[in-house]
């Protein structure tokens, strides 16, 4: 990056960018989240992360963009979403927290927790036609260290779903990522764990439009292909961030849910039926 960039990039240049797009946001973010709300958890999260000040604008901007589309805060005290700097470009990665809210505005979840097995842990699994998962926690001593990941999921028609994934095969996921070797991975790699065993997991449930897209988002950020959204955000109309949306609802056939939309004035008419 150059020095002219990062000489460009301050708290006060930062605010400028996020409010020259506050229409654009106005128009993807769902009604629970306000222009405003999102402006200004951006801006601590830069005030905490001096790093983001050094990250290309269009980088910054893609993020908080694609942040605002899925309807998470991103650095807040939430835990739902991060700004992540790497080699000067900022990339949205969402934390399991916000996997797990997006999953229950769907309507069709009751419950979703994830939950990491360690060395002295007491844990047995079982699938099949009568599946079964009991997990005790060592409660003295050194747990020791992380051996399994698993998240179960509580459906509002009775239904449970389970999945477990072992160390090795979460550090094969990690392998993968553009930020294996630094950040959260190395930072507090047990919530990476959870993260990764509830982004496999929300692709067997109902889906909606924000979790299918906050999934899309996020797989991306990780293995670099983050890059190409820049593009797209930054350089069009707000019609093109709403055409994301329509795609992933032909993707995964059926329509958005109508709770998240926004009123028609705001922009809604232009959406393709």
């Amino acid at each position: 990056m150059s020095a002219q960039i990062q000489q460009s990039m301050s708290i006060a240049t930062v605010r400028d960018l996020l409010d020259r797009s506050r229409d654009r946001l106005a128009e993807v973010i769902p009604k629970h989240l306000t222009p405003d709300r999102l402006i200004r958890v951006v801006l601590a999260a830069a005030g905490r992360t001096p790093a983001l000040l050094e990250c290309s604008p269009s980088s910054l901007l893609a993020s908080v963009m694609q942040a605002a589309q899925v309807g998470l805060e991103p650095g807040s005290a939430l835990g739902e979403a991060y700004l992540v700097p790497f080699k000067g470009e900022c990339s949205l990665i969402i934390g399991y927290r916000g996997l797990i809210s997006l999953a229950r505005r769907s309507g069709q979840i009751l419950s979703i927790e994830a939950h990491v097995v360690r060395e002295r842990d007491h844990f047995t699994c079982r699938y099949g036609l009568d599946p079964a998962l009991s997990h005790e926690p060592a409660m003295t001593g050194s747990p020791g260290d992380v051996v399994a990941v698993y998240a179960i999921a509580i459906l509002r028609d009775g239904g449970r779903q389970i999945e477990v994934m072992t160390r090795a095969e979460v550090d094969a996921i990690r392998g993968r990522s553009k930020m294996s070797g630094s950040g959260p991975w190395v930072n507090d790699y047990a919530e990476m764990a959870r993260k990764t065993v509830v982004r496999r997991i929300c692709k067997y449930l109902p889906l909606s439009i924000e979790l299918a897209e906050a999934i899309s988002i996020d797989e991306s950020s990780e293995v670099g292909d983050a890059p190409s959204v820049v593009g797209e955000v930054i350089g069009s109309t707000i019609g093109r961030a709403v055409g994301v949306k329509a795609k992933l609802a032909a993707k995964i056939g059926r329509p958005a849910p109508q709770a998240e939309e926004r009123e028609p004035e705001a922009g809604d008419k232009e959406e393709a039926p």
